[in-house]
Formats: C-alpha cells, structure tokens, sequence
C-alpha cells in the first residue's frame, strides 16, 4: 500500500479498549491500586485520559485534579470543571499560586526577563517563542522572548543562553508542584497516578523531568497527537476542547505548543514523523503532503535532533 495522509489513522474504538486492558491490568494487577488520579486541564491529552479511566475503573474510582495557578487561561478550569461532569468523575480544584509564589517561581523568572527587558513589570504578559517554521530551514532551536503590554504592545527580543535556562528553570517549579499534589491524592487514596503526555511530548522531549513527565502510567505515550483527537472523536469528548488550539498554559501570554516547541502544525508532523518511522522515502512523503522533499528532511531532522538531545529526560537514573 503506498504511504498516504491517512497512512496514519488508526481504529480509534480497538485502541480504547487495547489501551483500557492494559490500563486494568496495570493499575489494579501490577501496581496493585484502587483507582486513578489524573491532572486535567482542559486540553486534549488529559480530557482522553480521564475518560480511558473513566470507562476502565468506573467514574467512582477517579479522581480529576484541577491545578490552576495565576498565569493559566480561565478557560481551562471551565473546560476541566465541564470534562469531569460529562464522564461524572468527582474533582478537586486546587489553587497552585501561593505554592509556586512560595518556590518564588514568579520572582525568578521575572528578574530573567528584566534582564532582557528592563521595562518588564507586572503589567505585562510574557512568553517564549520559537519563530522560524522548521520545514522552510533547517535552523537551530533559538528561542526568542516575546513581551505584551497591556495595550497590546509586543516587543521580541533573542532570548540569551542564562536568562532562557533561568526562566524555564523557574517555569519547571509549575510541572513539579502539581505532580506533588497528584501524588498526594493518590497516596491518600491508595489510586495510581496516570499520565497524560503523548508520543510528541514523550519522544520529543516537551515535558517536565519529574514534573508532568512524572506518573505511574503513561497510557497514550505511544500515540500521535493527531491520534489522540481521533480517539477523542470515539469517546465523545466535548467539541470545544477537541476545537481548542493546544497551548502551554505554562506562561502568562496565551502560548501555543506549535509556536513554542514544534514549529508545525500536527497533522503534517506527525504524518512525516510516521512516515519516518515506517521507512518511507522522503520522496514518497513529500508527494503524500504536497510538500518538498527537502522540506520533509528539514522536519525529520528536527524530530531526531529532539529525540536524541532529551534523551536524558526519558533516562532512569543511573
């Protein structure tokens, strides 16, 4: 069969049950708990994790946990609060600010930013960027720092080696305190932590070292985002998160995944990351997308330069 666009589909209905076996076998056999807690934000990849749980264990043996903080979009708690009373799965919101505050995620990370803009104060919103598309050059990650005045004002600078360490840094404290309070719910009700990352994130490194990377279970970390909106399609989940442009919801200025780290759009890269993965000629896949081949090899070296630069994220310690 030649390689196509929709090479990459996949039975949405055998792979929820596939992945709820396993999902049972796990969490009751092998780590020999009652139940899941899983983090929901609103997005894609946590609303299908609450509802495999939910179909696997039963809405009664689940646990959503809302972690919202004072840089996240009043839209995801709204949207979590909506997901949990659709698959009737009791939740709990808790407020993540003063913790953060606490770790001074927010000092830390605002003294980096002043160092590139001076002006920079509370009035303002903030985010990282990624500005060049991947598929037109074959460049370097160089990240940039984008500043939003409450007029809407935008400046973007080069984000220097330090400032950008210190402010992901700072950033991390977010990922790290709400796996501590997963875990303390889950050890409080003897549940399992279930992860919500993807293959995207997983492979490619857009996670958290014991932070949002941290959980019992990673049951989606094998499936392409574009996978897990297929599977969203099955399971019903609500049209406004399966219509909601993946975001960060890490920094104060609304932030896409595609702008910060991927530089693409899902469905190309994921259809030539496949493509790659089965053995097809650059050639074949570029005629599938429409696409040139050298763009394709742009975008296949990225992947493997992600993959094999944050290995040391998926390592266990040595």
């Amino acid at each position: 069969m030649s390689f196509s666009k929709d090479s990459i589909l996949l039975n949405a209905a055998q792979e929820i049950e596939k992945i709820s076996a396993r999902l049972r076998t796990d969490v009751v056999k092998t780590l020999k708990k009652r139940g899941a807690v899983v983090g929901i934000s609103g997005g894609i990849d946590s609303t299908i994790v609450l509802a495999l749980c939910a179909k696997t264990f039963g809405p009664e043996k689940v646990l959503g946990v809302m972690m919202p903080e004072s840089d996240s979009n009043p839209d995801s708690l709204m949207l979590a609060k909506q997901l949990a009373d659709q698959f009737g799965v009791k939740y709990i919101v808790e407020n993540m600010t003063a913790a953060l505050a606490g770790f001074g995620c927010y000092t830390r990370r605002d003294e980096a930013i002043k160092r590139v803009f001076p002006e920079f104060d509370a009035t303002y919103k903030a985010k990282i960027v990624l500005p060049t598309n991947v598929m037109e050059k074959g460049t370097l990650n160089v990240f940039q720092l984008t500043i939003i005045a409450a007029d809407g004002t935008q400046k973007t600078k080069r984000l220097p080696v330090s400032e950008y360490l210190q402010v992901v840094a700072a950033s991390n404290f977010k990922q790290r305190s709400r796996m501590c309070m997963l875990y303390y719910h889950a050890d409080r009700l003897n549940y399992a932590v279930i992860g919500t990352g993807n293959k995207n994130e997983h492979d490619q490194g857009f996670f958290v070292k014991h932070g949002d990377g941290g959980a019992d279970i990673k049951p989606i970390a094998h499936l392409f985002k574009t996978q897990v909106f297929q599977l969203a399609k099955e399971l019903n989940v609500p049209k406004e998160i399966q219509n909601r442009v993946p975001t960060t919801d890490t920094y104060s200025a609304e932030q896409t995944q595609e702008e910060f780290f991927y530089r693409l759009p899902f469905d190309v890269m994921d259809t030539i990351w496949y493509g790659m993965e089965q053995n097809v000629k650059a050639e074949e896949i570029a005629s599938a997308l429409n696409l040139k081949t050298e763009q394709i090899e742009n975008v296949i070296a990225d992947i493997k330069r992600k993959i094999a630069g944050t290995e040391y994220l998926r390592m266990n310690p040595l």
